[in-house]
């Protein structure tokens, strides 16, 4: 009922809230063509045609780092647990999103799992995952795979 919701944001806000309001009250999300859009790890730019973006450093009141949010989720992962973040070829890793795309999973990660260390090299912090599945989904190259961890392990959070 809402396939074409999404795609409809290609033609900017206002034109995809007034067809998402036809779509969803008059069509009831029965129209009878379907609007395509291309997936998002097609969509992400090489790291030349874009400008950097330099965040400021989290303050502690509004914002906040990454591993103080991750210590918060409660995450849990056995020590011995095999490492449920997969690499189809290591070497692509560096060799297409480094290279082109300035290693874009440091950065859509929300966990800070990925990091490029010396060598160069892509080491993956999995004890860190939050199981959101950016990775498998945004990744350029689609050379990371999630899959279910070992033992259930993972964000626990207590209050939900």
């Amino acid at each position: 009922q809402v396939r074409n919701i999404k795609p409809s944001f290609k033609w900017g806000l206002y034109a995809a809230i007034a067809y998402s309001a036809v779509d969803t009250y008059v069509l009831r999300g029965r129209a009878p063509w379907t609007l395509h859009h291309k997936p998002d790890h097609e969509q992400l730019k090489p790291a030349a045609e874009c400008p950097r973006i330099v965040y400021p450093k989290p303050d502690g009141v509004v914002s906040f780092d990454r591993l103080s949010s991750v210590f918060i989720s409660n995450t849990n992962h056995e020590e011995n647990q095999p490492v449920h973040l997969r690499l189809a070829d290591e070497e692509a890793a560096i060799r297409v999103n480094l290279a082109v795309y300035d290693a874009p999973e440091q950065r859509y990660c929300p966990a800070g799992v990925y990091e490029i260390v010396e060598g160069p090299r892509l080491q993956i912090n999995a004890q860190n995952c939050l199981h959101c599945k950016t990775c498998d989904i945004k990744d350029p190259s689609q050379n990371i795979t999630w899959v279910v961890p070992e033992g259930g392990g993972g964000p626990n959070y207590p209050n939900m």
